[in-house]
């Protein structure tokens, strides 16, 4: 059997992240040959994936980056939030954003496929390697690409990604990009589901008028109107479903004297040019998931009867 060397072991540690006696046995079941030895620990890693395959993974973080005139936001998920200060697992999602913008994949499974930006694997080998590496199940929910002008926000450490898209003739101008700051601020303060009237699904909308009417009709002071007053009273009460739901008839969280529109409005007229909001996506970190229940009394109950 060849003599591992400590330096060996070191390189190899080095270069995937795994422990030092993994990569001490790894050595010696590949009797010294150091790309065997990566081989076995990757073939390791993939083990290790599917023995946590059933594990909830609703955590990890959102990041955005733009090359260019491209922007990417991706979501990826592990079980814990300590690994999102990992900074492995930070310079993961970064290459991942960037296989993002290179290959533009049509969805996730496409992207798994893309060879990994400066790596010689694919991203479904990285996310093997790295689920191996950091001990956790790793996976990439989802992501999106948006050309264009843009502005975008992450909130605490990945918890919200927020990108808006513009299109203006005054980008070049600091006035701008104070105000597509402010409203990409204004997106992850206060959500919505639609950037416009006009953006409101008709099924919807008529979905909430008929709430509107039923709640009217059980109000001994309105259920003896006529249809078509209370359509009217509806059509008034829609401005606050509005206000509610739409960026643009959002109250602006800096002047509430103004909606969002308007105040995108005065800063146009200002710079004497046009700017209009035409989009906005927000990833909430772990939206919908199932979140892990942790009792550390049973794990350490686990723990102490082996």
């Amino acid at each position: 059997m060849a003599e591992i060397s400590a330096k060996a072991v070191a390189e190899l540690r080095k270069l995937t992240g795994c422990g030092m006696m993994d990569c001490k046995n790894a050595l010696k079941d590949a009797n010294g040959d150091f790309d065997a030895a990566v081989k076995i620990l990757r073939e390791k890693g993939m083990a290790a994936t599917a023995k946590k395959a059933d594990r909830i993974a609703a955590d990890g973080l959102v990041d955005i980056m733009t090359i260019d005139n491209v922007t990417a936001m991706v979501e990826v998920n592990s079980e814990t939030d300590f690994v999102a200060k990992n900074a492995v697992f930070q310079e993961f999602v970064k290459t991942i954003l960037k296989t993002i913008i290179e290959n533009k994949p049509q969805n996730v499974e496409a992207l798994l496929a893309c060879k990994a930006s400066g790596c010689e694997g694919t991203i479904a080998d990285e996310l093997t390697e790295h689920t191996y590496k950091i001990g956790e199940k790793l996976s990439i929910r989802r992501f999106v690409i948006v050309e264009g002008v843009v502005s975008t926000y992450i909130h605490g450490l990945g918890n919200t990604g927020v990108i808006v898209s513009f299109v203006t003739d005054v980008a070049a101008n600091p006035a701008f990009a104070e105000c597509a700051k402010n409203v990409a601020l204004q997106v992850a303060a206060m959500p919505v589901l639609y950037l416009n009237k006009e953006s409101v699904p008709a099924n919807v909308l008529e979905e909430e008028k008929n709430i509107l009417i039923a709640q009217m009709q059980q109000d001994p002071k309105m259920a003896n109107k006529p249809q078509q007053v209370l359509e009217k009273i509806v059509e008034g009460k829609l401005g606050k479903y509005y206000e509610n739901n739409c960026l643009l008839e959002q109250l602006y969280v800096k002047d509430d004297s103004m909606t969002v529109g308007k105040y995108v409005q005065s800063v146009a007229k200002e710079l004497g040019g046009s700017i209009s909001v035409v989009g906005f996506v927000r990833f909430d970190k772990g939206e919908g998931l199932e979140k892990r229940e942790e009792d550390f009394a049973a794990e350490i109950a686990k723990m102490v009867n082996g």
